[in-house]
């Protein structure tokens, strides 16, 4: 009876197995994501600040964006807010798509 269950704990374990890696795959796109939220945030500080110090502003955010970013984000200016949309990495364009972050940040008596 003994090597019964011991192959039944192998098969219960073998199943258990791609579970495991979709947890992990689901854990890492959310940690991508938060990093694409964070970069997008000091990317649309940078770009307000350039604003205020009457500096072209989307320059100023795209060059504060990490280099996996290039390709991955949409800077806006419109008035004295910055506003930066980027989607993380990931293995489907749509679901990096789907999780794409916008921030956006604003420079007050900013020289137009």
């Amino acid at each position: 009876m003994a090597a019964r269950e011991s192959g039944q704990a192998t098969v219960e374990a073998l199943a258990a197995i791609p579970v495991l890696l979709l947890a992990g795959a689901i854990a890492l796109q959310l940690l991508l994501a938060g990093c694409a939220l964070s970069a997008a945030d000091g990317a649309a500080e940078a770009g307000a600040l350039a604003l205020a110090g009457g500096r072209p502003a989307k320059a100023a955010a795209r060059e504060a964006l990490p280099g996996w970013a290039d390709g991955r984000a949409r800077v806006s200016v419109s008035g004295g807010r910055v506003s930066v949309r980027l989607a993380p990495p990931s293995l489907s364009p749509a679901l990096a798509e789907a999780l794409a972050v916008t921030s956006s940040a604003f420079a007050r008596g900013a020289a137009r």
